[in-house]
C-alpha cells in the first residue's frame, strides 16, 4: 500500500468515527513516517469515501506462484493415494527398515551370547 492510500485510509477511519481528521490525527495512526507536505496535500485532496477504509492489495506475483505449486502439490498427492503409489513406497521403506533392524537384532544377539559364553568359560 502506497503512503497515498494509508493516508486516505486513515482519514476514512477518522470521519467514520466521527472525528474530523486533521494532520496530527491522521499521523498518530499512519504505520509508517510520512514528510508532512505530502500528509497535507492528501489532506487537501481528500474526500470522504466511508467505505474506503481498508487496504485492498491484489495479489502480487510472489504471492501467485506460491500458491500454484501447493495447488499442484494438493492434486499431486491425492492422485498419489488414489493410485495406491504411497502404500507401495511406504510398505517397501517398512520392509527395507525391518530388514535392517532385524540384521541388527541379529548381531546383537550373537554378542550377547559371545560374551556370555567368555563369562562363563572364565568361571
Amino acid at each position: 500500500m502506497n503512503l497515498t492510500n494509508e493516508i486516505l485510509i486513515c482519514a476514512n477511519q477518522l470521519a467514520n468515527a466521527g472525528k474530523k481528521p486533521t494532520v496530527a490525527l491522521v499521523k498518530a495512526k499512519l504505520s509508517q513516517r510520512v514528510p508532512l507536505p505530502q500528509l497535507i496535500s492528501a489532506l487537501k485532496n481528500w474526500q470522504h469515501q466511508p467505505d474506503f477504509i481498508t487496504a485492498i492489495n491484489p495479489p502480487n506475483d510472489e504471492q501467485v506462484s506460491q500458491e500454484l505449486p501447493k495447488n499442484n502439490t494438493a492434486e499431486l498427492i491425492e492422485s498419489l493415494l488414489e493410485s495406491g503409489a504411497v502404500k507401495k513406497v511406504i510398505k517397501q521403506s517398512l520392509k527395507e527398515e525391518l530388514t535392517i533392524m532385524k540384521s541388527e537384532l541379529s548381531e546383537m544377539k550373537l554378542l550377547i551370547k559371545n560374551l556370555s559364553d567368555q563369562l562363563n568359560q572364565r568361571k
